[in-house]
């Protein structure tokens, strides 16, 4: 083969334990090629930004408490990347304002794109030598946040283009000759990118990709069909994942300017993403030059695609915060012309609960994607800790949507033009995007609980399908007596976990109440191991099929970190409105964790918040533009 080289098909502790609980040999082979995958990625980078050195898998499993890799610094963009960036926001106001974003289909105009790469817009991720802005991810996410507020299309273009296009794989994995010949092109928009990685049969489950290309000469030829890919139309440039003598591979393509007999595209009736290009790729003996293959050191197609997810995730997170800013511009207005009984709406209670919820939402995915981005910039892997922006930030526009701002607007909310209508697919789809939620959520805490199972449930697992012991009980001493090499390491540790103080986490100045959250989100993540081992211990290896008891188990872990990172985000912030936000999520993540009802106290904060916001008092909506009121009226 001519991709990379072939590393040893050793088992994964995934494959190992499905194989040991009596799953079929395809499903544990499957299963094993992913984890093989994660593994490969994960041997990437250096092992101090490793997933078990990462700040939540520290923050569960050692007992010091990593307090300060929970604590961004803000990023401090060079002049040319801020010049870069403060001229294509213009770029999108001046056509935002001229009506000239889209064309008569509906799409995002050649113009505007064009305008956009003059000013640098499509290489800010890229390395100057290549004629980009080599921006931080921490700027560059941040930034997608304005961008968003203005056009949120042109915001997830960026993303596309930059974190799981074709820039990424090129950055990180192409040849001295292969970074020459594209990056100069990518950086400058001559040629736009994407990612085409689903396909009919293969979604979340990528052991079924279908797409093969066979080596002939000089040329890879390509047969298959791709779904879903944004971005990719002729004349693009796209990484395209398929199989080269049944491994995963990459192949940087050239997509023709015209369809031809060997490449068509695939139309669609997608409600989502109506702005931009959202097609299948299908292909009949496309020719592919063979210098065209990306090479990782290790690994192989699966691990590229897999290393540029988390930049999209955490991207996924800052275009969700800029678009929850236009729902709150937009709600402010209606709630002060809209009146009934005789008062408007803006005096409700019900009303200012919205308002003050939504700001939390808000704060708390500025505060993930500061922190993610920041660990990302360090080195860190992140997995975990993008995997927690991606689902945060999805579930919290969808609410945001649904539950404040359409209940708000009432009936209008349906009208053609409005803002929800026009716009209720683009909130709920990134639910989907970059992994469904619930999806990797157990991917989280597959991550969270791997090094622990593979030194200690591993070699358990293995002595009971070598004793024959279908229903072990360690009470039996029969059982104790055929695992006890394996128990004793298991028992020194619980017993230390149980018994051994926990260090209490030294937390950097805070207001008493955010201190209290992040004190309670600590103590909870340092106590989740025992209770993680002890899930670990009831299902054993049936465990990989309790998805609902993972999938809650998970969330629980989530809404620490989550609680968390934001107070000690919002710890640091000069606004009192901020900070009363992150109260308020906190405070709304901790009932979900303790079943607590909400007290009177909690309701005279979240409607205070929402009073001061509603007059004119939260500075993360400043300078965005609200949409004219559909259908005013005279009260």
């Amino acid at each position: 083969m001519d991709t990379q080289v072939r590393e040893p098909e050793t088992q994964t502790f995934v494959e190992t334990a499905l194989k040991l609980s009596g799953k079929s040999e395809e499903e544990a082979r499957t299963t094993g090629t992913l984890d093989r995958a994660d593994d490969q990625v994960e041997a990437l980078f250096a092992a101090r930004y490793q997933t078990v050195k990462s700040p939540i898998h520290r923050a569960v499993w050692d007992d010091q408490f990593p307090t300060d890799l929970f604590a961004p610094e803000p990023p401090r963009p060079s002049a040319e990347v801020d010049r870069t960036m403060r001229e294509s926001l213009d770029v999108a106001r001046r056509h935002r304002d001229a009506g000239t974003l889209f064309g008569p289909d509906g799409k995002v105009t050649e113009a505007v794109l064009g305008d956009l790469a003059a000013a640098g817009y499509w290489g800010l991720l890229i390395d100057p030598q290549y004629g980009g802005r080599g921006a931080s991810f921490a700027s560059f996410s941040r930034f997608l946040t304005q961008m968003s507020t203005i056009e949120p299309n042109l915001a997830g273009l960026a993303s596309v283009h930059g974190c799981i296009g074709a820039v990424d794989p090129l950055r990180t994995f192409g040849t001295a000759e292969q970074k020459a010949e594209y990056l100069p092109l990518l950086a400058s928009g001559r040629r736009l990118s994407a990612f085409a990685l689903t396909e009919p049969c293969a979604g979340s489950d990528l052991t079924a990709l279908r797409t093969r290309a066979e080596l002939d000469g000089d040329h890879y030829v390509v047969n298959g069909e791709k779904l879903f890919i944004t971005n990719a139309v002729p004349g693009r440039t796209i990484g395209l994942v398929c199989l080269i003598e049944n491994r995963p591979a990459v192949l940087i393509v050239d997509l023709p300017d015209h369809e031809d007999e060997h490449f068509q595209m695939v139309h669609y009736g997608l409600l989502a993403l109506r702005h931009l290009h959202n097609h299948g790729l299908r292909f009949r003996d496309f020719r592919v030059p063979r210098a065209n293959l990306l090479r990782p050191a290790q690994g192989d197609g699966l691990t590229i695609a897999y290393h540029g997810l988390n930049l999209g995730r955490v991207s996924l997170c800052a275009t969700a915060a800029g678009a929850m800013r236009v729902m709150l511009a937009n709600m402010l207005p209606w709630a002060h012309f809209r009146r009934t009984y005789g008062a408007a709406i803006v005096a409700r209670e019900l009303v200012q609960r919205r308002i003050g919820r939504l700001a939390a939402l808000v704060t708390g995915c500025d505060a993930l994607v500061a922190w993610c981005s920041w660990l990302l910039d360090q080195g860190f892997r992140g997995e975990m800790e993008c995997i927690i922006a991606k689902i945060f930030g999805s579930e919290a526009q969808k609410e945001a949507a649904i539950e404040l701002f359409m209940k708000t607007h009432g009936g209008r909310a349906f009208l053609r033009g409005h803002l929800f209508g026009e716009n209720v697919h683009e909130y709920l789809a990134p639910c989907i995007y970059e992994g469904e939620g619930e999806m990797l959520g157990m991917a989280f805490l597959k991550s969270l609980i791997k090094e622990h199972g593979k030194t200690y449930f591993e070699p358990i697992g293995r002595a009971i399908h070598a004793a024959g012991l279908h229903r072990p009980n360690p009470l039996n001493p029969a059982h104790a007596w055929a695992l006890r090499h394996e128990l004793v390491p298991y028992a020194k540790w619980w017993l230390g976990a149980a018994i051994r103080p926990r260090h209490r986490p030294a937390l950097p100045p805070l207001p008493p109440r955010l201190a209290a959250h992040a004190r309670f989100a600590a103590a909870g993540l340092q106590r989740s191991r025992l209770t993680i081992s002890d899930v670990m211990i009831k299902h054993q290896l049936r465990l990989p099929d309790r998805q609902c008891r993972i999938a809650e188990l998970s969330q629980r872990i989530q809404d620490l970190v989550v609680i968390l990172a934001t107070s000690l985000w919002a710890g640091r912030q000069s606004s009192e409105v901020v900070q009363s936000a992150a109260d308020i999520l906190c405070q709304d993540l901790t009932r979900r964790l303790t079943g607590q009802q909400p007290t009177d106290g909690y309701f005279r904060a979240v409607t205070k918040l929402g009073a001061t916001i509603a007059e004119g008092g939260f500075e993360a909506i400043a300078g965005v533009q609200p949409e004219e009121i559909l259908m005013p009226y005279q009260p």
